[in-house]
C-alpha cells in the first residue's frame, strides 16, 4: 500500500472520529438507499443468475446467440446472458457475471474487457421509478432517460467491437440449432455434479454475500460523500472549476455533477435541484446514469480483482456512455410531449420496488426472446 493511500485512509479515520454523528447519519442514509433501491433490484437477479449458470443455461444461449453476438459485438454467444442481465437488474451484476465467465475460461481476456465496457447500467426500476417518477415527478421522462442510457450502452458495445480484435476460430461459426443448444446445456449439467438442492443453496449463499458487499460499498461511499460535503471539498472544487465550466453550467450544477461522479443516486438528486431547465436536468441525469459513479467503479474493481481483466476498458466505456447518453437524451426530448402541469414527485415504498424487480424479470425474458429471434435472422442472412 502506497504512502499516499495510507495517509488518505488515516485522515478519513480521523474524520470519522471527529464527526461521529455525521458518519452515523450518512451511514443510515446509505443503508436506507441499499434497502429501498438496491436490494429489491439486484438480489432476486443475483439468485436467478447463479441458478441459470448452474443449470447450464449460459451454454444454451451460447449456441443460439452466437450469430448475433459475434458479428455485432465480437463476443461469444454466452456473453448474451451477461448483456441481458445488465439491462434488467443494474450495477454491478454485469461485472460479476463477466468475471465469472472469465474465471471459468468461457471468454478470453479481450472478450471480457470488451464485455465489461458495456454491461454496467442502472436498473429499469431505478430510472423509470426512482428518478423519473420519484425525483422528477415526470414518469413520461422515464422512457427518455432509459432509452438514452440503453442506446448509448449498445453504441459503446458496437464501438468496442474494434477493441483488441483477434481472428475468430472456425469452430465458433458452427451451424446453430435448438438441438445442439439443448445438448450443450445437458452436457454442462452433467459436468456440474451438484444436486439441485445444493445449487440452490449455493446460489442463495453466494448472492447474499454479494448483495451485502454491494451494500457495504454504498454505505461507505455515502459516508465519504457526506464528509466531503461537511469539509466543503465539493464547494471548493466547484469554485476551482467555475472558470472552465461556468460558461455552460451554474456553480450549483458543477457541484451536482461532481457529486454525480462519485455516486449515482446522490448525483441524480443533486442535479434535479441544481438545474432549473428541464433540458439541463435530463442531460445531467443521463450523464450521471451513463457514468455510474466512482462507487460503482470500485464495486466493479472489487468483483473483477481476481481476474486478469484490465480496468481501463471499463473506464473508457463509462465515459463514452455518459457522453452518448447526453446526446441521445436531447434528441429524444424533442420527440416527447411533456405535460405542462407542475411535476409532482411520486413517493415509492419498499414494496413498490420489490414489485418493480419482478417487472424487470419480465423485461429480462423479453430481451432474451428478442435476441434469439434476431439471432435466427442473422443466421438466415449468413446463408445468403
Amino acid at each position: 500500500m502506497s504512502a499516499v493511500r495510507v495517509l488518505v485512509l488515516f485522515f478519513l479515520a480521523l474524520a470519522m472520529f471527529y464527526y461521529p454523528q455525521e458518519v452515523v447519519t450518512a451511514a443510515i442514509a446509505g443503508l436506507s438507499l441499499w434497502w429501498r433501491f438496491v436490494l429489491p433490484a439486484l438480489f432476486p437477479f443475483f439468485i436467478l443468475s447463479e441458478l441459470l449458470m448452474g443449470q447450464g443455461f449460459v451454454h444454451f444461449l451460447g449456441v443460439l446467440l452466437e450469430p448475433l453476438m459475434r458479428p455485432l459485438f465480437r463476443l461469444p454467444g454466452k456473453a448474451s446472458f451477461v448483456l441481458a442481465m445488465a439491462h434488467t437488474s443494474g450495477i454491478p451484476i454485469g461485472a460479476i457475471l463477466t468475471a465469472r465467465l472469465r474465471q471459468r475460461g468461457e471468454i478470453t481476456r479481450e472478450e471480457g474487457e470488451r464485455l465489461l465496457a458495456f454491461t454496467s447500467n442502472p436498473s429499469p426500476g431505478f430510472m423509470l421509478g426512482a428518478v423519473a417518477a420519484g425525483m422528477l415527478g415526470q414518469p413520461v421522462l422515464g422512457g427518455v432517460l432509459a432509452g438514452s442510457v440503453y442506446i448509448a450502452n449498445l453504441l459503446v458495445g458496437l464501438i468496442f467491437r474494434f477493441y483488441r480484435p483477434k481472428p475468430n476460430p472456425a469452430s465458433q461459426w458452427q451451424k446453430v440449432s435448438l438441438r445442439r443448444a439443448w445438448q450443450e446445456m445437458k452436457k454442462a449439467q452433467e459436468d456440474d455434479a451438484r444436486p439441485f438442492g445444493q445449487i440452490l443453496g449455493d446460489a442463495i449463499s453466494q448472492s447474499g454475500k454479494t448483495i451485502l458487499a454491494v451494500g457495504g460499498f454504498i454505505v461507505f461511499f455515502s459516508v465519504i460523500i457526506h464528509l466531503l460535503s461537511v469539509w466543503h471539498v465539493t464547494d471548493i472544487l466547484s469554485i476551482i472549476l467555475e472558470p472552465v465550466l461556468g460558461r455552460f453550467l451554474p456553480i450549483a450544477g458543477v457541484k451536482a455533477l461532481l457529486e454525480g461522479l462519485l455516486e449515482i443516486t446522490i448525483g441524480c438528486r443533486s442535479t434535479i435541484s441544481a438545474f432549473s431547465s428541464l433540458n439541463q436536468q435530463v442531460a445531467a441525469l443521463a450523464f450521471v446514469m451513463g457514468w455510474g459513479g466512482l462507487s460503482a467503479f470500485f464495486q466493479v474493481m472489487s468483483f473483477t480483482s481476481l481476474t486478469d481483466l484490465r480496468f481501463s476498458a471499463f473506464v473508457l466505456g463509462r465515459t463514452l456512455q455518459g457522453t452518448f447518453a447526453v446526446i441521445f437524451s436531447q434528441l429524444f426530448l424533442r420527440l416527447v410531449d411533456i405535460p405542462a402541469q407542475t411535476a409532482i414527485p411520486v413517493s415509492f415504498t419498499v414494496k413498490d420496488y420489490w414489485i418493480m424487480s419482478w417487472y424487470s424479470l419480465e423485461w429480462f425474458i423479453f430481451i432474451l426472446a428478442g435476441m434469439i429471434i434476431l439471432s435466427f435472422l442473422f443466421r438466415g442472412r449468413r446463408r445468403v
